[in-house]
């Protein structure tokens, strides 16, 4: 199954527990895909190094070398107009669209309500885990 990420679910699972943690440890046994953009690599670094700061026993770099090397880097779809009340999570549609996933998790609200845009189920972390993971 292809996913996207959205970049509060990747952060929240490199330095904490709980869903995020348990997607992406699903992700690296290899039971799911990870589908990104270059824009959503960036964000991904950008936020994690950012983080590291406040919590610096805690390295992201092995994470972020496996997600760079082990995630599907596609071009993201362009997207006709605005989607999301936010326009920066637009990418995670058009990178959901672009990389053949159909779902995006998520823990924002304005990216949840996007939810079902061109067929994309936009999840929590605990509902995809509940739906998708626990089965």
């Amino acid at each position: 199954m292809r996913i996207v990420l959205d970049t509060n679910v990747l952060i929240s699972g490199i330095f904490f527990s709980g869903p995020p943690y348990e997607i992406l440890d699903t992700w690296r046994r290899g039971r799911l895909e990870l589908v990104t953009s270059p824009d959503i690599l960036a964000e991904y670094t950008r936020v994690a190094l950012e983080l590291q700061l406040e919590f610096p026993q805690l390295d992201p770099h092995p994470i972020l070398g496996l997600v760079m090397i082990r995630s599907h880097l596609i071009q993201p779809a362009p997207l006709p107009e605005p989607v999301c009340d936010d326009p920066h999570d637009d990418k995670f549609l058009a990178c959901a669209i672009g990389g053949g996933a159909r779902i995006v998790v998520s823990g924002d609200k304005a990216l949840l309500r996007c939810s079902g845009f061109e067929a994309i189920a936009v999840l929590t972390p605990r509902r995809f885990v509940t739906e998708h993971l626990t089965r």
